[in-house]
């Protein structure tokens, strides 16, 4: 078993989206710069005070390039300070050289597990390690502080190696969040779709029965309308029997839409008033735009009914328009951060997304929390969507 854990970190690939520089980044360029500019001009015991400002300069930049390169800036780092010992074993005095500065060649420990390759993150601590090693041997420090010292160092690359498993961790939570929108929607496509075929079949049914034997053109195509119809139900019942949790025998009926939005906010036990205004044509949505906004209600009103603070109502208002629907959800709590932006909201927006639409949510510029989506009456193809990288 652990011949196959050791496998598995060799070959895991690098983490996907690692962003190449962003604006800290810029900002610890700056910060490093200025702190071997101001040690350089200040500290008087500086040894070899050209070779260390040039060095700390070399490892000032060498992070711009932590994300993209992480084994090759570990290895140039750690290669160029394996370097200085050896050079002051040859000369005099044998002191430390390097100016204090230096220590920014952390930030490249923390970023080696945080976004190598396994075999970038094996290779990397090797280098690490023997660099350790011959500062240890060629420095007079007592055993205990060498310790002390190996702990600081690798302390980065742990911090960095959970910061990884966390980011991890929650991409997949995402991922079945996403997973479990996309299910709910095939199911109640499924179910829209399913009742309105079942109807044809009845339909064809009592066609072939009141044709009777004269037109028999008109039967043969009753036969057929029947034929294809109860093809068509068995196989997508087929097809999205193993996204179910009941049976494909199932009573068959459309999801709860905006028609239901009424029965929703009336429902008792809730702590909030809750308003309800509907404009436009709201009754001729397609099943898919009605379902959904039926769900962003559902979930912003639960979201307000359980964390909204201080708030005494909800206002809820969908608008038809020709071409899109806007659905607004706003409460009159205290204005709080986006920490009640969970996985719920998520969901919203993979719906809204795999419908064509948009859905936002956050603080409100004076009061309470607001959710904003738009969805289109006709349903288009959504674009890709992304999410910072840390």
């Amino acid at each position: 078993m652990l011949r196959d854990d050791l496998r598995t970190l060799w070959t895991a690939p690098r983490p996907p989206d690692a962003p190449a520089r962003v604006r800290r980044d810029w900002v610890l360029l700056a910060a490093g710069l200025a702190g071997v500019a101001l040690e350089a001009a200040l500290r008087e015991n500086v040894v070899w005070r050209p070779v260390a400002v040039v060095l700390a300069v070399w490892l000032c930049l060498l992070p711009l390039w932590r994300r993209t390169r992480p084994l090759a800036m570990v290895t140039l780092a750690f290669g160029s300070v394996i370097l200085l010992p050896l050079a002051s074993l040859v000369a005099a005095p044998r002191e430390p050289v390097g100016l204090y500065t230096g220590a920014v060649v952390l930030v490249l420990v923390y970023a080696l597990p945080r976004w190598g390759s396994g075999r970038e993150i094996v290779l990397g601590g090797a280098v690490i390690l023997a660099a350790f090693s011959l500062c240890a041997v060629t420095d007079e420090t007592p055993p205990g502080e060498q310790v002390v010292g190996l702990v600081f160092l690798l302390l980065p690359g742990l911090i960095g190696a959970a910061v990884r498993f966390w980011t991890t961790a929650r991409e997949r939570q995402w991922e079945q969040v996403r997973s479990r929108e996309r299910e709910q929607l095939a199911r109640e496509l499924h179910d829209t779709v399913a009742h309105h075929v079942s109807a044809i079949v009845i339909r064809a049914q009592a066609g072939r029965v009141l044709a009777g034997a004269d037109p028999s053109a008109a039967v043969e195509a009753l036969e057929g309308v029947e034929e294809e119809g109860a093809r068509t139900l068995e196989e997508m019942r087929a097809m999205v029997a193993a996204l179910r949790d009941r049976g494909v025998g199932a009573e068959l009926a459309p999801p709860a839409g905006v028609a239901d939005l009424e029965r929703l906010v009336r429902a008792p036990g809730g702590r909030l008033t809750v308003g309800l205004a509907l404009d436009g044509e709201v009754d001729t949505l397609s099943p898919a735009v009605d379902a959904a906004v039926y769900r962003i209600v559902q979930e912003s009103v639960t979201n307000a009914m359980r964390h909204a603070v201080s708030a005494t109502e909800v206002a809820v208002r969908v608008t038809a328009e020709r071409d899109t629907v806007r659905v607004s959800v706003r409460d009159n709590g205290q204005r709080t951060g986006r920490g009640r932006d969970g996985y719920g909201l998520a969901g919203l927006r993979e719906r809204a997304a795999l419908l064509g639409g948009t859905l936002r949510a956050g603080p409100g510029a004076e009061e309470g929390w607001h959710v904003e989506a738009e969805l289109p009456r006709a349903r288009r193809e959504s674009g890709a969507h992304s999410r910072p990288r840390r």
